[in-house]
């Protein structure tokens, strides 16, 4: 998971290389590249997690930033009271069957977002790509724009330096998932 913001001076990013949890599915949830399915509502259960001292600040090449930066983070993301980001599935949608075996399927997810004590009902597309192998693993991505002050998190500005961020970030995901009896049977 990476979030990206901005501020007067320069971008800034941060990454969680592990996103916990798991997801219970019905039928109509593709999970072989190709596969016939209509558009519909699929049922749905599970929580998505992340770990908020997870949250490293990046270089654009990937590289650390400053650990300065991530304690700044972290406080504001009142880790030590919620150290835990969640979200919750409430509504998957189906909007679009996969056009071939090599692209994913497009589907439109709501659900409850718990940051830093706060939870609030979102919605965003998400895409669903079964990768055809033999632990039938998915691989789901997505993209939601919040503001940070929705979740009582104040955008960091330190007093004594003319740094401003801003309240609006992205939120960017790649969560990889797979049937339980394929990991189990994978280990």
């Amino acid at each position: 998971m990476r979030i990206e913001g901005t501020s007067n001076i320069h971008d800034w990013q941060c990454e969680s290389p592990l996103i916990l949890g798991s997801l219970q599915v019905s039928q109509n949830f593709p999970v072989e590249p190709g596969q016939a399915v209509n558009p519909a509502k699929v049922d749905i259960k599970g929580e998505a997690s992340v770990r908020v001292l997870s949250l490293k600040s990046k270089n654009k090449d990937g590289t650390p930033y400053e650990d300065k930066m991530d304690e700044v983070m972290w406080e504001h993301l009142k880790a030590q009271t919620n150290p835990v980001i969640v979200f919750r599935p409430t509504d998957l949608v189906l909007k679009e069957a996969a056009k071939s075996k090599d692209v994913p399927y497009v589907f439109d997810a709501k659900g409850d977002l718990a940051v830093s004590g706060v939870t609030n009902s979102i919605s965003f597309p998400v895409s669903v790509l079964p990768l055809g192998d033999k632990d039938k693993k998915c691989k789901i991505t997505g993209t939601v724009t919040l503001k940070m002050t929705d979740y009582k998190v104040e955008p960091p500005s330190p007093k004594f330096l003319p740094i401003h961020t801003g309240d609006e970030i992205k939120i960017l995901f790649t969560w990889m998932v797979a049937p339980k009896a394929a990991a189990a049977a994978a280990k």
